[in-house]
């Protein structure tokens, strides 16, 4: 029987005009950034659980606003499939300077600019568009998982 489908939330926070993002790969195995964010538990609003995924990654306290961009990852050799939903949230506060992730999953995470991301490997392939483009909500169907 096929595992099911993950949901995972995930917060798409500009500063400055520049996007947070993560690096959640342990010891710095590979170098992809993805918005901060994770599995969503049964029982807690989707809100309430970016929520919390943003504090333990990044160690910032955020805001979450309206959904901005929905998104599946699936790597069906692995029986993995994850729909990750994005929201817009407001940092409140800066990064603290002192912070690790309880998990220890998250080794980096830093603000970019728009013009940075084309030096970088980010996922989904979307991710810049629906940072920056306030305008729609969008749907990125069946992306193949990296990493």
């Amino acid at each position: 029987m096929p595992r099911p489908i993950r949901i995972a939330t995930r917060a798409l926070i500009l500063r400055d005009d520049q996007l947070l993002l993560v690096n959640a790969y342990r010891d710095h195995k590979f170098d992809l950034w993805c918005a901060p964010g994770g599995g969503a538990e049964p029982h807690s609003a989707l809100p309430d659980n970016l929520a919390r995924e943003v504090f333990e990654e990044t160690g910032l306290q955020v805001e979450v606003g309206a959904p901005a961009l929905v998104n599946e990852f699936h790597a069906p050799d692995r029986d993995f499939h994850q729909v990750d939903i994005y929201f817009r949230c407001i940092p409140l506060g800066d990064l603290p300077s002192r912070w690790t992730d309880p998990e220890g999953i998250v080794t980096k995470r830093r603000y970019f600019s728009r013009v940075e991301m084309d030096a970088i490997q980010f996922k989904p392939d979307t991710l810049a568009n629906a940072a920056w483009d306030t305008r729609v909500v969008s749907y990125d169907p069946l992306e193949p998982l990296v990493g």
